[in-house]
């Protein structure tokens, strides 16, 4: 049953306003230009749409790769910039640096990565159980900052004897953080199980001084008004819900704005958003091949529910051009309507994982001798 939004607050990010308050969330090989691009046509260019996870000491370094994860095309506005980091004062040069050379308008911090060749160095969603280190990287970035508005996304905590966001999100306020987004899953949890969203809304309670916004299990617009009228959270972070669907955000938008039309589309219309995904990755990168091989982890996140034999769902994932792409698409029965059941869980569903941490990292979460520089990942995009 769809339903309709009731009349919704603005979203302000320090001098930007989300309106509606839908924000793409941060995800490594996904979230690039291209993929943007398409989500804020489909929005109709509203909406807040944040880049990788950019890491701090790639940045500073200036590597190469991280250097063409933060160009943001003309049409970006204000352009978000999620930066992964665990030592403040390399935090502090990335910022200083994005300022300095107004590479964006937004700063995103991720404590939320669950991934474990993060979280094995402290970062991540590990980071928050630091409590004096938490607070000592948000007041180098919020110093560093200037008038830029700095927000972060983190999950409930490492487990469920070890949660932080109210720690963190009362941190977050003493700091000058602008706004949090909470995961509603532990770093345990993955992306298993079901998103606690009662904690998103304790976290609400917990930090009203400023917006806090809701993440985890939203696979179509309604469950976006849901979160919120439950929670009472200020907007909605959608990650996973928009894999191979990035016309989500035109329902999204319509849903918020009190529209009950949701988009449907043919197989042939998800032909062409294909087409047009591999077409973007390969003008960015600079190669068609590339950005077709690139393109080939969406293809079954976009056929998801369409009748589209094994045999064939291979062939479009070894893929290597345009015309290539194009024809086999053109191969299959067009006609197809979209999917009854499509709209549910896509991306990772695991769960249950045993957390890599370092060492002795839960002995005591006030010390925090021994994390620094060189946690830091010397590349980009998670």
């Amino acid at each position: 049953m769809t339903t309709l939004a009731p009349a919704l607050p603005q979203l302000r990010i320090g001098p930007h306003t989300v309106q509606p308050p839908v924000v793409l969330a941060p995800m490594a090989g996904i979230t690039n230009a291209p993929f943007r691009t398409l989500c804020r046509e489909f929005s109709g260019g509203k909406g807040l749409f944040v880049s990788e996870m950019i890491t701090t000491r790639a940045l500073v370094e200036r590597n190469e790769k991280t250097l063409q994860l933060v160009h943001f095309d003309a049409s970006e506005t204000p352009r978000s910039i999620q930066l992964y980091g665990v030592d403040p004062a390399t935090v502090g040069k990335a910022v200083r640096m994005i300022v300095d050379e107004d590479l964006a308008d937004h700063i995103d911090l991720n404590f939320g990565c669950p991934v474990p060749k993060v979280t094995r160095k402290g970062g991540g969603s590990a980071l928050p159980y630091k409590r004096p280190l938490l607070r000592a990287i948000l007041r180098e970035a919020v110093s560093g900052a200037g008038d830029l508005p700095v927000t972060i996304k983190m999950r409930k905590g490492i487990d469920d004897d070890h949660l932080t966001f109210l720690d963190a999100g009362r941190i977050a306020v003493e700091e000058g953080v602008t706004a949090v987004a909470l995961h509603g899953r532990t770093t345990a949890q993955h992306y298993g199980g079901t998103a606690d969203w009662d904690a998103i809304a304790r976290l609400k309670e917990h930090v009203p001084e400023i917006p806090v916004l809701g993440n985890g299990d939203i696979w179509c617009a309604d469950d976006a008004l849901r979160m919120m009228r439950e929670t009472g959270c200020d907007g909605v972070v959608v990650g996973r819900g928009c894999l191979g669907r990035p016309w989500l955000f035109a329902d999204l938008v319509s849903a918020m704005e009190g529209r009950a039309t949701r988009y449907a589309p043919t197989l042939r219309e998800v032909a062409n958003v294909m087409v047009r995904h591999a077409t973007l990755l390969g003008e960015w990168i600079g190669d068609e091949a590339r950005g077709v091989i690139d393109f080939r982890k969406h293809v079954a996140w976009y056929l998801k529910g369409f009748a589209v034999g094994s045999e064939m769902r291979k062939k479009l994932a070894v893929t290597s051009s345009l015309e290539e792409l194009s024809s086999q698409l053109h191969a299959l029965d067009l006609d197809q309507p979209w999917p009854e059941g499509a709209d549910g869980p896509r991306g990772r569903t695991s769960g249950n994982n045993r957390v890599v941490l370092p060492d002795g990292w839960l002995k005591d979460p006030y010390d925090c001798a021994g994390v620094g520089a060189d946690a830091e990942l010397d590349t980009s995009g998670g």
